[in-house]
């Protein structure tokens, strides 16, 4: 290799690539001038700089709706900074506010105003509130924008600049081919000032996609991009960002210049704020989500593990892990730069898509009745040849894990709860916890059959009073499960070993225990992560070398000493949906053995 061959190109330099590729010379030239100057209006802010945006074990992400917790004559927001600095500072180190905008619709996302705070939540002062005691991550809803926002109404007006802002369709060509995350119309019609106009709306009537092909659209969401870092955001969430580019005749999603435009998103980070991180959100087959990370340097620094969801309760409510298992081992990120954004809850469903070729089609079919029996709601998208199938499942994750209608124990069903989310962190990646997780909450059906929209079944809105007096409850399931999360986010922001970038082992075996191992980067310090994910008990040996180092290993969630035998190994017995966080400092386990 000639010298110099492996060097990458400078932020500015990729930019100037790609903003040609995507637009022509002339244009492109163009178009690169006025990024600069946007650049030139927002310079680094302080504290920039890769080291200081490093991620370590002691990230984990809270994600919340700005106005998740209510109190009279109380702005949301200002409520929700409180009750983090109050309960969970040292338990999560950054919070994830849904889309804190002006909106009309798909509670939030269907933005009005990508530069304002919705007067009912508060303003960007109470948004600073949360810093710097928390990371923030932002939305940015690049997609589609409200067809009652200022963009829109201007581009019905036919003002000048806003004619092609918004992808219109002419005439009635293939649209066959086009992928739908939902079963609803994809052109809209619209009537403009200069006579009806057939729009594209991904989503819904409401979200009308944006065209990025008009160079003057880009600048705008830059303008947005670089808008949520002046205002502190350490992560940017690209929501929906598949489905950007849109060209008849293909699928429309996946298509290289999305790709290249969040490289280009990236290229202008790096430049001027490079301790941001982008996290793609593209709900789809595990290896297309993946492919977001581009070549492990110039893309997303982070994915959304869409696949996590569904595998993990797939071996809850079957009692066997090995789909799970097979699956992640071949879990491995492109670079050191890049990690998982791991997650088995959030404001929408457990998505069924990326499961599918991982798990048999009979399997997914046992979740969308088991979804179903539980108490959960199905949300269906179109197929190219006109059938539906299932795309998502509506429900509460603590009772997609339980049958509220099963008269279990309180101590059996949060133990099956928590086992699950143990899993979740103990992988490689970032943790991501949803409010409603964090404190075990249940099925809201009411909301979901009152306004007919089944994501609302796990929106539930809290009022802040309620919330407090159920976790006064010493044995009440909000309390539970809020102190288990304490004691496993502890634990996992305690040592070294359960870094982002750590490394990770998983052991395939019996599918009764999940078995992952995590060694910290300097190859000493590590630890053995064993879930049961059966309700009976398990007993594993774990045969060990260069034990001398670690005659005693520790289990660090309960303290509890484990000794090394005569014969080299480590005897567990797990009890049924038992978590066993097993550490020691010199030794390596060789060999995972489950007794019968």
């Amino acid at each position: 290799m000639a010298d110099g061959d492996d060097i990458k190109p400078t932020p500015q330099a990729r930019l100037n690539i790609l903003v040609r590729s995507l637009y022509g010379e002339q244009t492109g030239a163009e178009t690169i001038a006025r990024i600069r100057e946007l650049i030139d209006r927002h310079p680094a802010p302080d504290g920039s700089g890769q080291e200081a945006g490093a991620l370590s074990e002691r990230d984990a992400l809270l994600i919340t709706y700005a106005d998740q917790l209510r109190e009279p004559g109380v702005a949301p927001l200002r409520t929700l900074a409180a009750f983090c600095e109050r309960r969970l500072a040292g338990v999560v180190r950054g919070v994830h506010i849904l889309p804190l905008y002006p909106w009309s619709s798909d509670d939030g996302f269907s933005v009005k105003d990508f530069f304002a705070v919705a007067p009912e939540y508060g303003t960007w002062q109470d948004i600073a509130a949360f810093r710097p005691r928390f990371d923030l991550m932002f939305d940015a809803v690049f997609n589609h924008a409200s067809a009652q926002g200022d963009w829109f109404q201007r581009f019905l007006r036919d003002e000048p600049e806003f004619r092609e802002f918004f992808v219109t369709v002419q005439g009635n060509p293939d649209l066959s081919q086009v992928v739908r995350p939902r079963a609803l119309p994809l052109l809209t019609e619209f009537q403009t000032a200069r006579g009806p106009e057939k729009v594209w709306t991904t989503f819904s009537a409401d979200q009308v996609d944006v065209n990025v092909k008009n160079p003057r659209v880009l600048l705008a969401l830059l303008e947005a991009l670089l808008f949520y870092v002046k205002h502190g955001a350490r992560f940017i969430r690209l929501d929906a960002i598949a489905y950007l580019w849109k060209e008849i005749g293909t699928s429309c999603i996946h298509l290289p210049q999305t790709h290249a435009i969040i490289q280009l998103m990236r290229a202008v980070l790096d430049e001027v704020a490079p301790q941001v991180k982008l996290i793609t959100e593209t709900n789809v087959p595990h290896a297309d989500n993946i492919s977001y990370f581009g070549d492990g340097t110039n893309e997303a620094q982070l994915v959304y593990n869409f696949a996590l969801p569904p595998l993990v309760l797939h071996a809850l409510l079957r009692g066997d892990a090995t789909h799970l298992t097979q699956w992640a081992t071949t879990l491995k990120a492109p670079s050191d730069r890049t990690t998982l954004f791991n997650f088995l809850a959030s404001h929408d469903g457990i998505g069924l898509n990326p499961a599918r070729g991982i798990l048999p089609p009979a399997e997914i079919d046992f979740l969308v009745e088991r979804c179903q029996a539980h108490g959960g709601f199905i949300n269906y998208k179109h197929n190219a040849d006109g059938t539906k199938s299932p795309y998502e499942m509506n429900i509460v994750y603590f009772d997609a894990v339980n049958d509220p209608a099963a008269g279990e124990s309180l101590e059996t069903r949060v133990n099956r709860f928590m086992v699950a989310q143990a899993i979740m962190l103990a992988l490689a990646g970032v943790p991501g916890i949803y409010f409603h997780s964090l404190f075990g909450s249940c099925n809201d059906r009411e909301a979901a059959l009152k306004t007919g929209i089944n994501r609302r079944i796990n929106r539930q809105k809290l009022a802040l009073a309620d919330l407090e007096a159920d976790l006064a409850e010493k044995r009440g399931l909000r309390t539970c499960v809020f102190g288990r999360y304490q004691v496993l986010l502890k634990a996992r922001r305690s040592h070294p070993a359960f870094s982002p970038h750590a490394a990770q082992r998983v052991f395939e075996g019996d599918g009764r225990v999940f078995a992952v191992l995590r060694n910290a980067a300097t190859g000493d310090d590590w630890v053995l992560c064993l879930h049961n994910v059966t309700n009976a008990r398990v007993t594993v040996d774990i045969a060990t070398a260069e034990v001398a180092a670690a005659s005693v290993w520790t289990e660090i969630l309960s303290h509890r000493p484990y000794s090394v035998g005569a014969n080299g190994t480590v005897r567990v017995t797990l009890r049924p949906y038992e978590v066993n966080w097993l550490a020691a400092q010199g030794a390596k386990p060789l060999q995972l053995a489950l007794v019968e």
